[in-house]
């Protein structure tokens, strides 16, 4: 039979607490995982393309933040520098033209059947009148060339580029050796160099070719 001790003795002590249920810590990642994994709570996430997107605009903006840490004047330095990179490019494409595929071949100036030094500058100035400066240009150099073959000043001879005919016919008109040069070069310029022709380019080539019928050609050849 329990005494009054023992009763309060029960009374006073706390009974036995059992420990709390714990989770070791890999396994509650794993299960939290497992949890976020589902579909539901990735209903709203950004497809993969929007996702290496982001991932894409947030290398060039530590790409920036870096640059314009490292050039003085910060992110207006920065700015300075690409504006005089973009300047400088846009002056060379004005200077050089549009970039050619591949190298070009040497610019013959017959590809088609012969015609008479006439019946180029009629086609020339047909182009002209119509605007397409960069053909008419093309015919009229034709054009010259023709015409110093008819006055026996060149041998006719396929394959003849501009650069030679020039060269060639400069040795019996040495008066206009600069404006044959720049002939053939505006010859090459407009056919294989990419570059458009202006009016004021087919006039220079319409007025040598008008003046060397008119000029005596030295048939002995410059002196040495």
């Amino acid at each position: 039979m329990t005494g009054w001790g023992g009763i309060i003795s029960q009374a006073i002590t706390p009974a036995a607490v059992e420990p709390p249920v714990t989770t070791p810590r890999d396994g509650g990642r794993e299960a939290a995982e497992r949890e976020l994994s589902k579909p539901m709570y990735h209903e709203h996430d950004p497809g993969l393309l929007q996702r290496a997107l982001n991932r894409f605009w947030e290398w060039v903006g530590d790409l920036f933040d870096h640059a314009s840490a490292a050039t003085p004047g910060g992110a207006l330095g920065l700015a300075a520098v690409a504006a005089l990179v973009v300047l400088a490019l846009a002056a060379l494409w004005w200077r050089l033209g549009a970039p050619r595929r591949a190298v070009a071949p040497a610019a013959t100036l017959f590809d088609d059947a012969p015609r008479s030094a006439a019946d180029h500058r009629t086609a020339a100035e047909a182009h002209a009148a119509a605007g397409r400066w960069s053909e008419a240009v093309r015919e009229r150099m034709r054009a010259i060339v023709r015409s110093l073959e008819e006055r026996a000043l060149l041998d006719p001879r396929p394959g003849r580029t501009a650069d030679e005919a020039a060269a060639e016919a400069a040795r019996s008109l040495p008066a206009h050796t600069a404006e044959l040069r720049a002939a053939a070069r505006a010859f090459d310029d407009v056919t294989y160099g990419g570059r458009t022709a202006d009016p004021d380019t087919y006039a220079r080539l319409r007025t040598l070719d008008l003046a060397l019928p008119h000029t005596k050609p030295l048939l002995t050849g410059p002196p040495a």
